[in-house]
């Protein structure tokens, strides 16, 4: 009889086939979240013409489904540690299709913004659980690279949402953005089939021959006997409580981790939601406009790979800290005058640092907590940067309703970046201390 602890197995076994299928299906799940979460930007040129909006309107109009983001990472994310994150995940699903496909029957600013209010819940709520349950799949080794290539899916969806709107607006109008939505529903057999649940969530709950099934088939090589039992290192840690986030020494990094959660998220959304009608009014061609929303997720997606890549081997806090300084420089540099091929470029730039950091964000989130306590770091993390994605629409709408020169907009928009950068700096000299302390023992 053995007591066999699937964490340790994980960490120290492959990265097999069964974990490559969990990639793909939260990857696909986050491509219909980021398309969910885009389209917004694609469709506001259309929505102030047709609408008569001003630019703070418009900014409010695209905020409310960054409000109900806010308590769809709040609650689903506690929630799932409760029920599991496979349910968790699939209650988001089925919210945020749906709403987003009742969005295309608005007829009113008003409707618009209650169907984006809910379809906000499920977005929030998908995100930290799929995180979660790739972070417990994935090695240690390899875990940063692992979340970093599924949450990709997150920035193709936000390329899909740019390639459909240069399709699909000018031939038939702005709803049909949303009613397309109606096509990823029928992945939700295929979803709900296939993905399993959290193996540490299982034994916590006792359902051992749930998870030898699991187990199996990471391991398909190795038989456990009849007497042997599975442990996750994790499972008796504290209770999903928000208070446990600030215990034992991690209050500081939470509030640093939140601080960047905030910027980074005011900027992924004020660049998403406004990038495209700023450049039309700056002189661009509708197509050319949606085309720096496409290089804006192109390059989110290339950052998190990337960003990854380079976390597992640097340190996610030492790589977050080079990608905000980094975007500080490109989002400045976006309303200099460039030429076009530049500025697509600072765009790419732009996107790798905000989008793909973001990805790495909550990378860091799911490495600082337990278990027990993940989805609810995670889902108050995201809740938090929500706020800062509630902002960053309001904020660009204000701000250009003011008419300032391109360029000091943009540097405007670069402050956030400064701040994180700060706070990463500290959080990662904070990460450094246990080594050092190790070091000199």
């Amino acid at each position: 009889m053995r007591n066999i602890d699937i964490n340790e197995a994980i960490d120290g076994g492959p990265f097999g086939r069964f974990q490559w299928m969990i990639v793909a299906l939260c990857g696909l799940l986050l491509i219909v979240d980021g398309y969910d979460v885009f389209v917004a930007g694609t469709v506001l040129p259309k929505l102030i013409a047709e609408w008569g909006l001003t630019k703070p309107q418009a900014g409010a109009l695209q905020a409310w489904a960054l409000f109900g983001m806010m308590f769809g990472a709040l609650v689903f994310g506690p929630l799932a540690d409760r029920i599991g994150r496979k349910k968790g995940i699939a209650i988001s699903f089925v919210l945020f299709t749906c709403a987003t496909i009742a969005t295309g029957f608005a007829r009113s600013p008003q409707q618009f913004e209650i169907f984006r209010f809910i379809a906000g819940l499920g977005c929030g709520g998908l995100m930290p659980n799929a995180v979660a349950l790739m972070n417990e799949y994935a090695p240690k080794k390899l875990r940063g690279t692992m979340v970093a290539i599924m949450f990709s899916g997150y920035s193709v969806g936000g390329m899909v949402a740019a390639g459909l709107g240069i399709a699909i607006i000018p031939a038939f109008g702005w709803q049909w953005m949303f009613l397309v939505a109606a096509l990823p529903l029928a992945m939700l057999p295929l979803i709900l089939w296939n993905l399993p649940e959290s193996p540490g969530f299982l034994i916590r709950q006792d359902r051992q021959a749930e998870a030898r099934v699991i187990y199996g088939k990471l391991f398909p090589n190795e038989h456990l006997a009849d007497g042997d039992r599975l442990v996750f290192s994790e499972a008796k840690g504290a209770s999903a409580s928000v208070m446990e986030l600030f215990r034992q020494k991690r209050a500081v990094p939470t509030v640093l981790l939140w601080v960047a959660f905030f910027c980074c998220l005011l900027l992924v959304y004020l660049l998403s939601s406004w990038l495209p009608k700023v450049l039309q009014e700056a002189g661009y061609a509708e197509k050319a406009s949606l085309l720096s929303l496409f290089s804006l997720n192109f390059g989110g997606m290339a950052g998190a790979i990337v960003g990854g890549f380079l976390g597992d081997r640097f340190g996610l806090p030492r790589v977050v800290f080079c990608f905000f300084a980094a975007a500080a420089v490109s989002i400045g540099l976006i309303g200099s005058g460039l030429p076009a091929g530049l500025l697509f470029v600072s765009v790419f730039v732009a996107g790798a640092t905000t989008i793909g950091t973001q990805i790495l964000l909550y990378a860091s989130v799911a490495q600082l907590y337990t278990l027990s306590i993940r989805s609810t770091g995670l889902g108050w993390a995201s809740g938090v940067g929500r706020i800062g994605a509630i902002v960053g629409p309001t904020l660009g709408g204000y701000l250009l309703a003011q008419e300032l020169p391109l360029q000091q907009n943009f540097l405007l928009f670069s402050v956030p970046a400064v701040a994180s950068a700060l706070a990463m700096l500290v959080y990662a000299a904070l990460s450094l201390r246990p080594e050092r302390e190790l070091a000199t023992a």
